[in-house]
Protein backbone atom coordinates (compact mmCIF):
# COMPACT_ATOMS: atom_id res chain seq x y z
CA UNK A 1 0.00 0.00 0.00
CA UNK A 2 2.91 2.34 0.42
CA UNK A 3 4.17 1.97 -2.65
CA UNK A 4 0.99 2.44 -4.53
CA UNK A 5 0.81 5.76 -3.25
CA UNK A 6 3.66 7.74 -4.80
CA UNK A 7 3.69 5.66 -8.11
CA UNK A 8 0.00 7.02 -8.04
CA UNK A 9 0.97 10.51 -6.93
CA UNK A 10 3.88 10.14 -10.14
CA UNK A 11 0.97 8.93 -12.67
CA UNK A 12 -0.76 12.04 -11.34
CA UNK A 13 1.94 14.27 -11.53
CA UNK A 14 2.36 13.21 -15.20
CA UNK A 15 -0.83 13.54 -15.98
CA UNK A 16 -1.20 17.18 -14.61
CA UNK A 17 2.11 18.39 -17.06
CA UNK A 18 0.51 17.07 -19.73
CA UNK A 19 -2.92 18.92 -19.08
CA UNK A 20 -0.49 21.98 -18.22
CA UNK A 21 1.66 21.45 -21.55
CA UNK A 22 -1.36 21.04 -24.23
CA UNK A 23 -3.28 23.62 -22.43
CA UNK A 24 -0.13 26.27 -22.89
CA UNK A 25 -0.57 24.98 -26.36
CA UNK A 26 -4.42 25.76 -27.08
CA UNK A 27 -3.61 29.31 -25.47
CA UNK A 28 -1.06 30.20 -27.52
CA UNK A 29 -2.46 28.83 -30.70
CA UNK A 30 -5.49 30.72 -30.35
CA UNK A 31 -4.08 34.20 -29.27
CA UNK A 32 -3.57 36.25 -32.41
CA UNK A 33 0.32 35.86 -33.32
CA UNK A 34 0.31 33.79 -36.08
CA UNK A 35 -1.64 32.21 -37.92
CA UNK A 36 1.11 29.31 -38.67
CA UNK A 37 0.76 27.94 -35.12
CA UNK A 38 -2.77 25.84 -34.48
CA UNK A 39 -4.56 25.55 -31.35
CA UNK A 40 -3.76 22.12 -30.13
CA UNK A 41 -7.23 20.77 -30.28
CA UNK A 42 -7.25 21.47 -33.88
CA UNK A 43 -3.79 19.83 -34.19
CA UNK A 44 -5.37 16.65 -32.30
CA UNK A 45 -8.09 16.74 -34.85
CA UNK A 46 -6.08 17.00 -37.78
CA UNK A 47 -4.39 13.57 -36.69
CA UNK A 48 -6.86 11.86 -36.10
CA UNK A 49 -8.39 13.09 -39.97
CA UNK A 50 -4.72 11.73 -41.02
CA UNK A 51 -5.37 8.40 -38.90
CA UNK A 52 -8.33 8.09 -40.41
CA UNK A 53 -7.90 8.69 -43.68
CA UNK A 54 -4.87 6.57 -43.56
CA UNK A 55 -1.91 8.94 -44.75
CA UNK A 56 -0.46 8.83 -41.65
CA UNK A 57 -0.07 4.84 -41.70
CA UNK A 58 1.40 4.97 -45.44
CA UNK A 59 3.49 8.12 -44.56
CA UNK A 60 5.02 5.78 -41.25
CA UNK A 61 5.65 2.51 -43.50
CA UNK A 62 7.97 5.05 -45.73
CA UNK A 63 9.64 6.30 -42.71
CA UNK A 64 10.30 3.57 -40.54
CA UNK A 65 11.74 1.13 -42.91
CA UNK A 66 14.77 2.78 -43.48
CA UNK A 67 15.01 3.97 -39.53
CA UNK A 68 14.96 0.23 -38.56
CA UNK A 69 17.97 -0.66 -40.93
CA UNK A 70 19.68 2.07 -39.76
CA UNK A 71 19.33 1.54 -35.93
CA UNK A 72 19.82 -2.18 -36.29
CA UNK A 73 23.06 -1.57 -38.03
CA UNK A 74 23.96 1.26 -35.22
CA UNK A 75 22.97 -1.56 -32.53
CA UNK A 76 25.51 -4.27 -33.60
CA UNK A 77 27.99 -2.87 -34.91
CA UNK A 78 28.21 0.56 -33.09
CA UNK A 79 27.47 -1.17 -29.65
CA UNK A 80 30.35 -4.02 -30.68
CA UNK A 81 32.74 -1.24 -31.64
CA UNK A 82 32.29 0.52 -28.66
CA UNK A 83 32.64 -2.43 -26.39
CA UNK A 84 36.37 -2.89 -28.34
CA UNK A 85 37.56 0.35 -27.87
CA UNK A 86 36.57 0.28 -24.50
CA UNK A 87 38.51 -3.08 -23.72
CA UNK A 88 41.46 -3.05 -26.32
CA UNK A 89 44.12 -0.42 -25.83
CA UNK A 90 45.20 -0.74 -29.58
CA UNK A 91 41.41 -0.05 -31.01
CA UNK A 92 41.08 2.72 -28.71
CA UNK A 93 43.93 4.60 -29.92
CA UNK A 94 42.89 4.04 -33.42
CA UNK A 95 39.67 4.72 -33.54
CA UNK A 96 39.05 7.39 -30.47
CA UNK A 97 40.20 10.59 -32.12
CA UNK A 98 37.64 9.86 -35.09
CA UNK A 99 34.73 9.25 -32.95
CA UNK A 100 35.27 12.18 -30.90
CA UNK A 101 35.55 14.16 -34.30
CA UNK A 102 32.01 12.97 -35.80
CA UNK A 103 30.91 13.84 -31.93
CA UNK A 104 31.49 17.08 -32.46
CA UNK A 105 30.64 17.92 -35.85
CA UNK A 106 27.81 18.86 -36.84
CA UNK A 107 26.76 15.74 -39.18
CA UNK A 108 23.33 17.05 -40.30
CA UNK A 109 25.95 19.20 -42.64
CA UNK A 110 26.56 15.86 -44.02
CA UNK A 111 23.64 14.44 -45.45
CA UNK A 112 23.19 16.92 -48.75
CA UNK A 113 26.64 14.98 -49.49
CA UNK A 114 25.38 12.13 -48.77
CA UNK A 115 22.50 12.94 -51.31
CA UNK A 116 25.30 13.80 -53.85
CA UNK A 117 26.84 10.57 -53.77
CA UNK A 118 24.13 7.93 -53.18
CA UNK A 119 21.31 9.59 -54.74
CA UNK A 120 18.09 9.69 -52.66
CA UNK A 121 17.17 6.19 -52.25
CA UNK A 122 16.66 3.95 -49.15
CA UNK A 123 20.68 3.98 -48.97
CA UNK A 124 21.05 7.60 -48.51
CA UNK A 125 18.17 7.40 -45.95
CA UNK A 126 20.06 4.76 -43.97
CA UNK A 127 23.31 6.56 -44.28
CA UNK A 128 21.77 9.19 -43.02
CA UNK A 129 20.48 7.93 -39.82
CA UNK A 130 23.49 6.05 -39.06
CA UNK A 131 25.77 8.69 -39.42
CA UNK A 132 23.59 10.97 -36.89
CA UNK A 133 23.03 8.13 -34.27
CA UNK A 134 26.24 5.96 -34.84
CA UNK A 135 28.89 8.27 -33.33
CA UNK A 136 26.82 8.36 -29.76
CA UNK A 137 26.23 5.17 -29.60
CA UNK A 138 29.96 4.34 -29.83
CA UNK A 139 31.17 6.63 -27.58
CA UNK A 140 28.33 5.97 -24.77
CA UNK A 141 29.65 2.26 -25.44
CA UNK A 142 32.84 3.09 -24.85
CA UNK A 143 32.63 5.09 -21.92
CA UNK A 144 30.42 2.93 -20.25
CA UNK A 145 32.86 -0.13 -20.65
CA UNK A 146 35.79 2.38 -19.09
CA UNK A 147 33.59 3.73 -16.40
CA UNK A 148 33.70 0.08 -14.96
CA UNK A 149 34.67 0.21 -11.25
CA UNK A 150 37.88 -1.12 -10.62
CA UNK A 151 37.39 -2.24 -7.65
CA UNK A 152 35.06 -4.95 -8.95
CA UNK A 153 37.15 -6.27 -11.94
CA UNK A 154 40.37 -6.60 -9.21
CA UNK A 155 37.54 -8.65 -7.13
CA UNK A 156 36.66 -11.05 -9.97
CA UNK A 157 40.71 -11.16 -10.74
CA UNK A 158 41.17 -12.35 -7.15
CA UNK A 159 38.79 -15.21 -7.26
CA UNK A 160 40.72 -16.41 -10.39
CA UNK A 161 37.59 -15.21 -12.94
CA UNK A 162 38.88 -15.82 -16.76
CA UNK A 163 38.98 -12.49 -19.01
CA UNK A 164 35.61 -13.78 -20.45
CA UNK A 165 33.66 -13.65 -16.74
CA UNK A 166 35.23 -10.24 -16.04
CA UNK A 167 33.64 -9.43 -19.40
CA UNK A 168 30.65 -10.90 -18.88
CA UNK A 169 29.54 -10.35 -15.14
CA UNK A 170 31.19 -7.38 -14.67
CA UNK A 171 32.27 -5.06 -17.53
CA UNK A 172 28.92 -5.70 -19.45
CA UNK A 173 26.22 -5.34 -16.97
CA UNK A 174 28.49 -2.67 -15.03
CA UNK A 175 28.48 -0.55 -18.70
CA UNK A 176 24.70 -1.45 -19.40
CA UNK A 177 23.21 1.77 -18.09
CA UNK A 178 25.43 4.11 -20.45
CA UNK A 179 25.25 1.48 -23.40
CA UNK A 180 21.37 1.92 -23.47
CA UNK A 181 21.40 5.55 -22.47
CA UNK A 182 23.72 6.27 -25.86
CA UNK A 183 21.04 3.85 -27.90
CA UNK A 184 18.64 6.14 -26.75
CA UNK A 185 20.17 9.29 -27.72
CA UNK A 186 21.34 7.26 -31.11
CA UNK A 187 17.54 6.24 -31.39
CA UNK A 188 16.80 10.27 -31.22
CA UNK A 189 19.17 11.17 -33.64
CA UNK A 190 18.02 8.65 -35.95
CA UNK A 191 14.54 9.97 -35.74
CA UNK A 192 16.10 13.42 -36.87
CA UNK A 193 18.57 11.95 -39.09
CA UNK A 194 15.82 10.34 -41.43
CA UNK A 195 12.87 13.56 -40.95
CA UNK A 196 16.01 15.51 -42.10
CA UNK A 197 16.85 13.25 -44.74
CA UNK A 198 13.10 13.02 -45.93
CA UNK A 199 12.98 16.76 -45.98
CA UNK A 200 16.18 17.14 -47.66
CA UNK A 201 16.84 14.17 -49.91
CA UNK A 202 13.48 12.94 -51.20
CA UNK A 203 9.78 14.29 -50.13
CA UNK A 204 8.62 10.65 -48.37
CA UNK A 205 6.93 9.29 -45.01
CA UNK A 206 6.66 11.75 -42.78
CA UNK A 207 8.71 14.50 -44.72
CA UNK A 208 6.55 14.45 -47.24
CA UNK A 209 3.45 15.00 -45.05
CA UNK A 210 5.46 18.04 -43.26
CA UNK A 211 6.12 19.68 -46.60
CA UNK A 212 2.80 19.40 -48.61
CA UNK A 213 0.82 20.33 -45.84
CA UNK A 214 3.57 23.15 -45.00
CA UNK A 215 2.99 24.13 -48.80
CA UNK A 216 -0.95 24.48 -48.92
CA UNK A 217 -1.11 26.22 -45.34
CA UNK A 218 -2.61 22.95 -43.43
CA UNK A 219 -0.73 24.26 -40.28
CA UNK A 220 -2.79 21.83 -38.14
CA UNK A 221 -1.87 18.89 -40.60
CA UNK A 222 1.81 19.52 -40.27
CA UNK A 223 2.03 20.38 -36.58
CA UNK A 224 -0.19 16.67 -36.59
CA UNK A 225 2.61 15.43 -38.38
CA UNK A 226 5.25 17.17 -36.44
CA UNK A 227 3.69 15.86 -32.94
CA UNK A 228 3.22 12.22 -34.19
CA UNK A 229 6.74 11.58 -35.26
CA UNK A 230 7.74 13.21 -31.65
CA UNK A 231 5.30 10.74 -29.61
CA UNK A 232 6.18 7.69 -31.64
CA UNK A 233 10.06 8.76 -30.99
CA UNK A 234 9.25 9.12 -27.07
CA UNK A 235 7.40 5.85 -26.89
CA UNK A 236 10.29 4.28 -28.62
CA UNK A 237 13.08 5.52 -26.16
CA UNK A 238 10.89 4.34 -23.24
CA UNK A 239 10.47 0.95 -24.72
CA UNK A 240 14.31 0.74 -24.97
CA UNK A 241 13.85 2.00 -21.33
CA UNK A 242 11.86 -0.73 -20.31
CA UNK A 243 13.98 -3.32 -21.87
CA UNK A 244 17.26 -2.29 -20.13
CA UNK A 245 15.38 -3.08 -16.44
CA UNK A 246 14.14 -6.28 -17.90
CA UNK A 247 17.52 -7.25 -19.29
CA UNK A 248 19.65 -5.60 -16.45
CA UNK A 249 17.98 -4.56 -13.36
CA UNK A 250 19.25 -1.86 -11.14
CA UNK A 251 20.36 -4.49 -8.31
CA UNK A 252 22.87 -6.13 -11.10
CA UNK A 253 24.46 -2.46 -11.78
CA UNK A 254 24.98 -1.68 -8.35
CA UNK A 255 28.87 -1.62 -7.48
Amino acid sequence: MQRVKPIANRVILQLLSFVFFFGVWELAGRWPISLAFPPFSETFLALLRMVGDGSLFKAYVSTLQPLIIGIVICGFAGIGFGIAMGLSRSIEWLSLPVFIILQAAPMAAMIPLITYMYGIGLTAKVLAVVVLAAPVIVMNSYKGIRNTNPSLIQMCRAFLGTRRQEVIKIILPHAAGLIFAGLRLGLAMGFIGIVIAELMITPTGIGDLITYHSSVAGYAEMFAAISSIVVVAALTIQALQWLERKLFPPEIREP
